[in-house]
């Protein structure tokens, strides 16, 4: 098979393994390993698992290495520094020492086993190390789903997970002087030691100035492709040199991604690294998966459920019990300890590097890697049921539970036509402010601690709350409310509020913010009255000021914008008549009327088309079911009673229209 044969071979099966993951909702993680298994040696035998394709496979490592370094920068860690070196140490610490113990346990317990599959203790602290990392890219991709990175237990959980991170990078170079004698091991690890010390001194002495200095001299060039390729020679560049100190590649990644979090070109080198980041390592999973053999599985099943559920179930007591010494909640420590269970990406990293080391018997990688495998498929499902498991586990997280939604009603129990706020960022507190404003009545509902907690000591209505819940919505008076405004740009959990909204109070309109309109016919069907999205705000706005720079009139800029917008925005073409409009400037301005339907309305069956209300010259904006649910005006729609219709004309067009409507 040439190199273009099989270059292709694994971009037709990592291409097939993300598509089949993305529509089953799993992480393409999961789909890298199973395709690696399906071409591999031991099944399909597609491809090999060649030198060539392994290094090219560490680079998908490097660049894994690089975006954790850039995540760790000082502030960070020092506003952290209690979750990543307290709880974070302790938990990596006693699993490393616990599965330690466990294995040789367990090699004792099963002697005929032992005699076949040697396991030394070097082996079996490689195991515990691997056994020690949870996944990174899963359990933060459902947090964000589940808008719990700001929660009490988001941040355990991401402290923990950088610990871990910063703990391989230390692992990397203990593994490979583990097979050596104890002499040689202890020389060798004081001798890498030394080496990481004058490297990493010398860097981090000069070399955030020095990094600084050199990628601002290249952003002044102003070509991207230039940055880029620094950015690659930076990255591979001091990998090569930890690499032939003595260290690793994955070591100077890590370091090139410290010394740029420093830097202001950090979220730009982010966006930039990304796509390398995810495609090698993805080749990196493939070639994991490669290295699974079913026939051990097949032979000793009972092993790889053994060594599935026993780190599962050790890891969430162990990491539980911990965020309680570090006096947690009890619900808090358990949804921690649910959240980290499993086996993590590094985990693989750590058994392949002590299988190349020999550390690890041939024999044990297959079922270890299958356990693995498991612990993480399981992940979604132990998150998306954790509240149901901690529910069940601690009364008093339930008690507390129903303190914060007694808290909420109790802030909205006299609240009438009140808006929900979902967020209280600074869109939301510019909404509120507005609102304020008005004499409007408002309830925020949002998930910081510590944003709730200083905006409430100013005397805000907000509290802590997830508006993507049915119970914090209810709790917030969602049926008294006049409208719920989703004011952070989230389309899952806005899809999440939206279908609430319809099933409990849908009535109740609901204005949604998003950054752009690709979603916005997706958040139309859901049944949002209105979508804003901050860029045709953003270019309207710029396009107003450009306009009058230029010399256009500032009244017909005015119109121009205007008429942009009414084409944009249903609710705002035109205005609903009050009694202070009757000026003698209104008189010929579009106005909106809503006509009510009666229940035994003849128009009943018709549809909206046949009556060509544009004849008398008017629009149809948006129609209003008896259920409450808006939908769009188009030809086809069928009347009933009780259907609420917004038009939009003139007045004399839409006294003619109510006219039609309403007749008997």
């Amino acid at each position: 098979m040439t190199s273009l044969d099989l270059a292709l071979l694994y971009l037709v099966a990592a291409v097939f393994g993300v598509v089949v993951c993305r529509s089953l909702k799993l992480p393409p993680m999961l789909g890298y390993l199973a395709v690696g298994v399906v071409i591999g040696p031991n099944a399909l035998a597609f491809a090999q698992d060649s030198a060539g394709i392994q290094y090219l496979a560490e680079f998908g490592v490097v660049f894994l290495m690089f975006a954790i370094g850039l995540e760790f920068n000082l502030p960070k860690l020092r506003t952290m520094r209690t979750a990543v070196f307290g709880l974070g140490l302790a938990q990596v610490g006693l699993t490393v020492a616990g599965a330690l113990v466990g294995n040789m346990m367990l090699m004792a317990g099963f002697a005929m086993l032992a005699q076949a599959w040697d396991l030394r203790w070097q082996g079996a602290l490689v195991l515990g190390a691997a056994m020690a990392m949870s996944s990174t890219a899963i359990v933060v991709k459902l947090m964000a789903e589940r808008l719990e990175l700001e929660s009490p237990h988001g941040k355990l959980v991401m402290g923990v997970l950088l610990f871990q991170d910063l703990a391989v990078v230390l692992l990397l170079v203990l593994i490979p002087a583990l097979n050596s004698s104890g002499g040689e091991m202890a020389e060798a690890l004081a001798w890498a030691g030394l080496k990481a010390a004058v490297l990493l001194g010398l860097l981090f002495y000069g070399g955030q100035k020095l990094m600084r200095w050199w990628l601002t001299l290249v952003a002044r060039r102003k070509s991207d492709e230039l940055f880029m390729l620094n950015l690659l020679l930076v990255t591979l560049g001091l990998a090569w040199l930890t690499e032939h100190a003595g260290l690793s590649l994955a070591l100077g990644a890590f370091v090139a991604g410290m010394l740029i979090a420093e830097t202001e070109y950090k979220h730009q080198v982010e966006t930039d690294i990304r796509p390398f980041h995810d495609v090698l390592l993805g080749l990196f999973f493939i070639t994991i998966g490669m290295k699974l053999d079913w026939r051990p599985l097949v032979d000793h099943w009972w092993l790889v459920l053994l060594l599935t559920a026993l780190p599962v179930v050790a890891k969430f007591a162990l990491i539980a019990g911990l965020a309680r010494l570090f006096r947690s909640p009890p619900g808090v420590a358990l949804r921690t300890g649910l959240y980290l269970a499993q086996a993590g990406e590094f985990g693989f990293v750590l058994l392949t590097l002590g299988a190349q080391h020999r550390l690890i018997a041939h024999e044990w990688v297959s079922p270890v890697l299958a356990s693995m495998v498991l612990s993480m498929l399981l992940t979604p499902f132990i998150i998306m049921y954790s509240n149901r498991i901690v529910m069940k586990l601690s009364s008093s997280d339930w008690l507390m539970q129903s303190v914060q939604l007694t808290t909420i009603a109790k802030k909205s129990i006299k609240a009438e036509a009140h808006v929900i706020i979902a967020g209280y960022g600074r869109s939301g507190q510019n909404l509120a402010r507005l609102l304020e404003g008005e004499g409007i009545p408002y309830m925020a509902l949002d998930l910081d601690p510590d944003r709730v907690r200083q905006a409430a000591a100013a005397g805000q209505s907000v509290v802590f709350g997830d508006a993507a819940k049915v119970q914090s919505l209810m709790a917030a008076g969602l049926a008294r409310a006049s409208a719920v405004v989703v004011s952070y740009h989230d389309t899952p959990s806005a899809l999440k509020i939206l279908h609430l909204v319809q099933t409990h109070a849908p009535q109740v309109p609901v204005v949604v913010r998003t950054i752009d309109d690709t979603d916005l016919e997706k958040l139309r069907a859901a049944g949002a009255t209105e979508v804003v999205p901050e860029a045709i705000e953003g270019s309207l706005m710029l396009a107003s000021h450009a306009l009058a720079l230029v010399g256009v009139p500032m009244r017909r800029v005015i119109r121009i914008t205007r008429d942009a917008r009414d084409k944009r925005y249903g609710l705002l073409r035109g205005y609903f008549h009050g009694a202070d409009d009757d000026t003698a400037d209104e008189v010929d301005q579009a106005r909106l009327s809503s006509v009510t339907l009666p229940l035994a309305t003849p128009l009943a069956g018709e549809r909206l088309g046949d009556l060509a209300l544009h004849a008398t010259g008017v629009q149809v904006v948006s129609l209003r079911r008896a259920s409450g649910r808006v939908q769009a005006a188009t030809d086809d729609v069928v009347l009933a009673g009780n259907d609420v219709l917004v038009i939009s004309g003139l007045p004399p067009a839409l006294a003619l229209a109510e006219a039609k409507l309403l007749r008997s």
